[in-house]
């Protein structure tokens, strides 16, 4: 009797043995499973607007993909860049080209433009004169200290017809470039980001798009000069150098080039910002 008690117990633990196996090897089965279900999340860095705007608009497209879209909000043009080379982020949409490429050779990073998504003409805004010709002599001008930025901000002013640029200037113009200004006019040169905050310190400031929506200012209504809409900087999604064929990362080219974008940036910001596909 002992003996077939024996033999009973030993039956129902290899009956509970074989049951768990079973249950190990239907584990990677696609239905119910909690890693079938799980989507893959994205991190994208991104200046608030209207970077960060477009790419809550592609939460939905990129949630049909089963990725999770991730969006850390910058204030600054350097943090981004930095984060995206140490790979804490999978890419980041707050830039042009030209800064990308200059920002690459300054600091040793491996950056890549991997898709071309917007343009934002830069503007010069005042809220002192309303238009450039009741500027004094000795007037204060606010241009963006970083190289690219500020290069373009001085071609601005050169179409503007307030300075004169050495060879009629390039996007590495510094003021240091500048033969002809007849108004003596003095130029500060401050972090992008802060230009906006210090517009009434200044006669007229150069103002990225980015920081001037931010600040409240419509590009289309309050600049009193702005650049021509055939501007080659246009905004790019930037990834780390061989993440070109990830399949999230593809994902977000799509979605990012989309129709429903496209619609989108036309119908939000009325022309201050435009399609570049």
């Amino acid at each position: 009797m002992k003996h077939f008690k024996k033999l009973t117990v030993l039956a129902a633990a290899a009956l509970c043995a074989l049951a768990v196996l079973a249950a190990g090897c239907g584990s990677d089965a696609p239905a119910g499973g909690k890693e079938s279900t799980q989507n893959k999340v994205l991190t994208v860095g991104a200046t608030p607007v209207p970077h960060a705007e477009i790419l809550n608009e592609i939460k939905p497209l990129l949630a049909k993909d089963g990725i999770d879209l991730k969006i850390i909000e910058f204030t600054d043009y350097v943090k981004p860049n930095l984060a995206l080379n140490d790979k804490e982020l999978d890419a980041n949409f707050f830039q042009h080209g030209p800064y990308m490429e200059t920002f690459n050779k300054e600091h040793g990073t491996q950056l890549k433009a991997i898709c071309k998504v917007h343009i934002e003409p830069m503007g010069i805004y005042s809220h002192k004169v309303a238009k450039l010709d009741e500027l004094a002599n000795g007037a204060k001008v606010a241009i963006p200290n970083d190289p690219t930025n500020g290069g373009r901000a001085l071609l601005i002013l050169q179409k503007a017809g307030l300075i004169s640029l050495k060879d009629n200037g390039s996007i590495t113009s510094t003021v240091q470039d500048i033969v002809k200004n007849d108004k003596n006019l003095q130029f500060v040169e401050l972090e992008a980001a802060q230009i906006p905050r210090s517009i009434d310190d200044v006669d007229i400031a150069v103002i990225n798009t980015n920081f001037a929506m931010e600040a409240g200012l419509n590009p289309l209504k309050d600049a009193i000069f702005l650049e021509d809409k055939d501007s080659p900087y246009a905004n790019i999604l930037a990834i780390h150098e061989g993440d070109e064929n990830r399949p999230e990362i593809q994902a977000l080219v799509k979605a990012l080039q989309s129709p429903e974008v496209k619609k989108f940036i036309e119908d939000k910001y009325q022309g201050a910002i435009l399609p570049s596909f």
